[in-house]
Parts: C-alpha cells; sequence; structure tokens
C-alpha cells in the first residue's frame, strides 16, 4: 500500500474497480471495492494520484479524494478509449484509466463544485421539461389534426391550441374531452415548473459577475451566460478562443491524408447544450436586426453567399470566441455600432 503512486479508478454504482501502480509504473494492486468501503481504502492510503473518468458521480467523488489529500485527474473517456487493451472488462478499463492519467498531453476536466452542479442541474431539468413540453404539444396538435383541428405553427400556434379545445370540445365524445385535458393539464403544470426553474436561474445569473459579464454579448442572454459561467469556472483551461470554441464543436471537422487537409461540417464535439443554446441565440439576433454591432455586420454580408443555417453557425462561433475573451480578461463586451464600409 505504501508503495502506490497512481491508481486508475473505474467508477460503478456498486463495485468499483482499482488498478494501481508504483513510482516506476508497474502493478501493484489489482482489485474490486464495494461502494461503502471505497472512501475507507483511500483513507489508509498516503496522497498520490487517482485518475477517474468524467462521468457520472466522478465530481463528487473527486471533491471526497481530495479532501482525503490526493491529487485527482478527471479525463473524457474519449481520451481513455485508445489506452484500452482488446476487450473490455472493468479491470481493463481500470488499467487503461490509470495508463492515461500519466500522459504528459493528456486533457483534463476541471472538478466541479457544489454550487456548479446544482446551476447545471437547474438548466438540465430545465431543458429535460423544455422537451416534454414539446413533445405534449406535438402529440396534441397531432390529435386535434384527427378531427380536422389545425393550429398555426410556432409559439402562437402552441398557445391556441387549448383554444381550439375549449371552443370545440362539447361536440367531442368523452373520452376525447378526456386525452385534450389531460394534455392541457400537464402544459401548464410543465409551464409553471418552468417559469420556477427560470427565476431560479436568473437569480443566480444576477449574483455571478462573470455570467453578467458574459449577458453583455450580443445573443447571449441569462440562460446562455449562467450555463457557460457555471460549465467553464477557469476560462484559461482554454489556450484560445478557439480551443473553446472546439470544445463547444462549432469548429469544422478536419480530414488529412497526403499532405491535404479537407474540412467539413463542424464536428458537434464537447458540450451539444451550450452549442445548441449559442446557435439558437444567434439565429434570434439575427431575425431581429437591431444593434449593427461588427459580428452582425458580418454575418449579414456571410448571408449573401452562404445558407442561413451555416451562417448562425459560424455566428456562434465568433460568440464563443468573443464570451471566452471576456472571461479570461475580465472585461465587459463594449462592440460599438460599425458602418458596412468599415467590416469590408
Amino acid at each position: 500500500m505504501t508503495d502506490i503512486a497512481v491508481i486508475g479508478l473505474d467508477l460503478a454504482k456498486s463495485v468499483f474497480q482499482i488498478h494501481a501502480v508504483n513510482q516506476q509504473g508497474l502493478p501493484v494492486l489489482k482489485r474490486q471495492v464495494r461502494r461503502g468501503e471505497l472512501l475507507k481504502f483511500f483513507q489508509k492510503l498516503s496522497p498520490c494520484l487517482i485518475g477517474m473518468e468524467a462521468c457520472g458521480s466522478a465530481h463528487y467523488w473527486a471533491r471526497e479524494f481530495e479532501a482525503l489529500g490526493h491529487t485527482v485527474r478527471l479525463m473524457p473517456p474519449s481520451y481513455v478509449k485508445p489506452y484500452l487493451k482488446r476487450g473490455k472488462t472493468d479491470a481493463r478499463d481500470a488499467e487503461a484509466i490509470c495508463e492515461a492519467v500519466t500522459r504528459p498531453t493528456m486533457q483534463f476536466v476541471p472538478v466541479k463544485s457544489v454550487e456548479q452542479q446544482s446551476v447545471l442541474m437547474l438548466h438540465s431539468s430545465r431543458d429535460l421539461l423544455v422537451k416534454q413540453k414539446t413533445m405534449l404539444i406535438n402529440a396534441l396538435r397531432g390529435h386535434l389534426g384527427e378531427i380536422g383541428l389545425i393550429a398555426p405553427k410556432g409559439v402562437v400556434g402552441a398557445k391556441s391550441l387549448g383554444g381550439l379545445v375549449h371552443e370545440h370540445q362539447d361536440a367531442w365524445p368523452d373520452e376525447m374531452r378526456t386525452v385534450a385535458h389531460a394534455f392541457l393539464d400537464q402544459l401548464r403544470m410543465i409551464q409553471t415548473q418552468i417559469e420556477k426553474l427560470d427565476d431560479k436561474i436568473l437569480q443566480w445569473h444576477r449574483n455571478s459577475e462573470s455570467s453578467m459579464r458574459l449577458a453583455t454579448v450580443p445573443g447571449i442572454g441569462p440562460i446562455i451566460a449562467s450555463a457557460i459561467a457555471a460549465s467553464v469556472p477557469d476560462p484559461k483551461l482554454f489556450r484560445s478562443g478557439r480551443h473553446f470554441a472546439a470544445w463547444l464543436g462549432l469548429t469544422p471537422r478536419v480530414h488529412g491524408s497526403g499532405g491535404k487537409d479537407t474540412l467539413g461540417r463542424i464536428t458537434k464535439a464537447g458540450n451539444g447544450y451550450i452549442r445548441r443554446l449559442l446557435v439558437v441565440g444567434v439565429t434570434a439576433l439575427l431575425r431581429v436586426d437591431r444593434k449593427k454591432t461588427p459580428s452582425h455586420l458580418w454575418a449579414q454580408m456571410l448571408r449573401e453567399k452562404k445558407p442561413g443555417r451555416v451562417v448562425s453557425v459560424a455566428l456562434a462561433n465568433k460568440t464563443a470566441r468573443i464570451a471566452w475573451a471576456l472571461m479570461s480578461r475580465g472585461e465587459t463586451y463594449n462592440g460599438t455600432p460599425a458602418v458596412p464600409s468599415a467590416v469590408c
């Protein structure tokens, strides 16, 4: 136990796999530990390096192990995969983690605090409720369409579904009225819960200096700003704005062979939630067409030769880089209106 220098820990719900090596990299311990005995096991060890994949419960265990004096490194599971030998077992997973955590070029995931996880939990819960709301609206719209009632598309159309039900329900069988009102009741309940989560997110946003600075960027509101601020506690983990945009999956996929590199579609790797929010935010910004910022004018010029969605993604990439610059420098966005000739 005193020779252990590095440990690869394969996380699970009940049974955890441990692979430990000494200073020379030679295996000294391979064993399974049940959940109730895990902290007791690490309490007996001298401070060492612990590697884990950044998956479910990883941040909780990282905080617990750091409190015991150990050094914890979290890694994306996709970065650990190349070190896995033939055949997948818990023991080989732990061995691959132990090998990957010692690589000098490995990129690590910062350990999140309870506060950061609570804010991100608000976001993930809100996102789930919005999806459920959309499912209910589509289901009710489909049922009404079966009896010849068609509602307009979009938010206005969704709000008109309740009016259609109350207007025509007297001519419906009892079973049909029961189904329609069940959907409407669920929609009202979900909308109430979404509004409560929005209030909590807005409250956290107003108390976060980083989030307030991000909200000054055109196309970024409290929802996007708080999501970025909670997900990126230290912007200096990224070498540049381009690396931050690449982490969001907003950079082109590169395919190179024979000395020739070809750029394809965006990678869609990394944090898909923030990427989706940024694309939606800048799309709304392009449609509103208010303040003529340099980025906005650049996007308008790009729309003359590129499809609208391509322009939205390109502007989302630029917005992500601006957000990283503000976080890393501690500044506020002060983009001034520009004229088209200045952009050219």
